[in-house]
């Protein structure tokens, strides 16, 4: 089970028994025996490779159910199809709130889609924990503190590869090839800080629409610039798309793609995986086909459980590796909650992880979260594809927002 390295203090503890009798009329999705949690999900639509996710959280649910459940409780997980359509998306959340009456959302997939819905479920005040998306917004406790991010900051992993790209060239230009909307733009923001006073001058910024055919002639475009550098803020479609072309016409630039679009069974090796050597990207999990992993003791234990709850999916896919370290610190959430699993509770114990270890995260990584600290994982490394796998390189690295 997941390691929880400091225990709650004596007065955080008593919060786990003294709303016990007060709290349990009052909990939606919550009853003797079961909690309801709801998610929605890409099963269908442009970037439905990600549905592996929700099956893989589904599938750990069971193994929990398996065990017994959670303080006598079996989890319900509802996880519903919004396609990557915001309109769906609060289609199917209002389903999960007003009808199905959840008692939170967890691991909701999508930058466009959590927007949203983001003001609908801080407004109802139910739980949005740990969106599959790490739009820097998530991290905005003040206006936002139903809502608690989980991957690294999209804008902090932009300022690791400018910085990544500047150190090869110095005072080079930057290529940003980004989707038009919040994920997209989070990456032109954190080249930005590193930039600064030099931004315009120094980087050529395209953007595409994520129902786009094609994204060609961006990257040509891209290519008569100029630039040393690319940032690819783009999701795995279109990875496997700029992968392509960037080996076709030629153009080498110091090239990082974005951490969820890097899987080499999803991304790179229906390009081609001689063509994406070189590749660079940033990771702050273990990557499935990394030999370093081999006969580690998590990865071993993330293998088995595919083996016995998913025995046919791809193994080589990180978005699995993904699915399961979500649903552990989903798990440590409520098992932090003990008996009052109120919404009110739920969010608080999100809020306050100390320490908590993920055995599929890289080793260094732990989970931490504070009432003003709503960004669970702070740091990453940089990783460089050598035809087969990844090589990690340099130290863990953390980046900042003001």
């Amino acid at each position: 089970m997941t390691t929880r390295r400091t225990l709650l203090g004596s007065a955080a503890a008593s919060l786990l028994v003294a709303p016990r009798l007060a709290a349990a009329p009052a909990m939606p999705g919550v009853t003797a025996t079961e909690i309801r949690i709801g998610n929605t999900m890409s099963y269908s639509g442009p970037v439905s490779g990600l549905g592996i996710q929700g099956k893989t959280m589904e599938a750990y649910f069971r193994k929990l159910n398996d065990a017994g459940g959670i303080a006598g409780r079996k989890i319900k997980f509802l996880s519903y199809d919004d396609a990557y359509s915001p309109p769906k998306t609060v289609e199917q959340v209002r389903r999960l709130v007003e009808q199905d009456q959840v008692a939170c959302l967890f691991s909701n997939l999508g930058t466009p889609t959590n927007s949203a819905i983001l003001r609908y479920t801080n407004q109802r005040k139910v739980p949005n924990l740990f969106p599959s998306t790490g739009a820097d917004k998530w991290s905005n406790y003040q206006e936002f503190p139903w809502t608690i991010g989980f991957p690294p900051s999209y804008r902090i992993e932009a300022q690791l590869y400018a910085k990544h790209i500047l150190s090869t060239h110095p005072g080079g230009r930057i290529a940003i090839l980004h989707q038009n909307d919040d994920f997209g733009r989070d990456y032109v923001h954190g080249v930005r800080d590193v930039l600064g006073a030099r931004f315009d001058e120094a980087t050529k910024v395209l953007s595409y629409e994520s129902t786009d055919p094609t994204i060609d002639q961006q990257i040509l475009t891209l290519q008569q610039s100029g630039a040393q550098g690319l940032v690819l803020a783009v999701t795995a479609k279109f990875a496997s798309m700029a992968i392509r072309k960037l080996y076709e016409i030629g153009w080498k630039p110091t090239t990082c793609v974005h951490y969820g679009a890097n899987s080499v069974g999803v991304v790179i090796q229906p390009a081609g995986l001689e063509k994406a050597v070189g590749l660079t990207t940033a990771a702050y999990m273990k990557d499935p086909t990394d030999p370093a992993w081999a006969q580690d003791a998590g990865m071993l234990e993330w293998r088995a459980f595919m083996a016995r709850y998913l025995p046919d999916a791809d193994l080589t896919d990180a978005n699995s590796v993904y699915g399961y370290s979500a649903a552990r610190a989903m798990e440590q959430v409520l098992r932090q909650c003990g008996e009052d699993a109120s919404r009110e509770n739920i969010m608080r114990q999100a809020a306050n992880l100390k320490d908590v270890e993920v055995p599929t995260l890289l080793p260094g990584i732990r989970l931490n979260s504070s009432p003003t600290n709503y960004r669970p994982i702070r740091q990453m490394q940089l990783q460089r594809f050598n035809g087969r796998s990844y090589d990690r390189f340099g130290s863990l690295l953390e980046g900042s927002v003001s």
